[in-house]
């Protein structure tokens, strides 16, 4: 069996695709998905798209918020 290591030195020679696949496949399995949590995100992320599309609500340029936060912060 290989040493943790030595694991991570053959990982790191393997292309970008498995890579990521081998490090989502360990996120995975150290914080398994809630499928009634993600069908809330999901329906959330939904109802704000469709608030955006229609124009109920308005977007706030990124740039806009950060400079809130930074201005909020730096007192």
């Amino acid at each position: 069996m290989l040493s943790t290591q030595e694991l991570i030195e053959e990982a790191l020679v393997l292309p970008i695709e498995e890579r990521a696949f081998i490090i989502e496949s360990l996120i995975r399995n150290m914080n398994p998905t809630d499928t009634e949590i993600d069908r809330k995100w999901i329906g959330i992320s939904q109802k704000r798209l469709n608030d955006l599309k229609s124009g109920k609500v308005r977007g706030i340029p990124g740039d806009e918020v950060f400079n809130k936060i930074r201005t909020r912060f730096s007192q």
